[in-house]
């Protein structure tokens, strides 16, 4: 079965470096939390806030390795009063778990947008 799990995180600062390294953060905290393997990783949409342009996210995941993952990066739509400096994932999974043993997974400023998930 296909399950989505969804992530967001925020940076500081419109950089290379800070980019891809929460990327790297959110993807491998999704990975642990939900206990997953690469192979069960089919795709993973990644879409970032207009003010972020120095990187794609996808390059993260290559850099971890997920090389026969497809990838696409996207911009979100601007929206006044939305979070800004924020990188969201949407990662397609192959799975035996039900909907309600997905954790979703937001960190740092990103928080704020679910508010109602468990945060440690």
């Amino acid at each position: 079965m296909v399950r989505a799990i969804r992530g967001a995180i925020t940076v500081e600062e419109n950089n290379y470096c800070e980019i891809i390294d929460a990327t790297k953060e959110i993807l491998e905290e999704i990975v642990n939390k939900n206990d997953l393997n690469q192979d069960d990783i089919i795709s993973v949409i990644f879409s970032v806030t207009k003010d972020l342009d120095a990187a794609f996210p996808a390059v993260a995941a290559r850099q971890l390795g997920w090389t026969d993952v497809a990838l696409m990066c996207t911009n979100e739509i601007q929206v006044p009063g939305s979070l800004e400096k924020c990188i969201r994932a949407l990662v397609h999974i192959n799975s035996d778990k039900n909907k309600n043993e997905i954790k979703h997974i937001y960190l740092k400023g990103a928080r704020a947008l679910r508010t109602d998930l468990e945060s440690e």
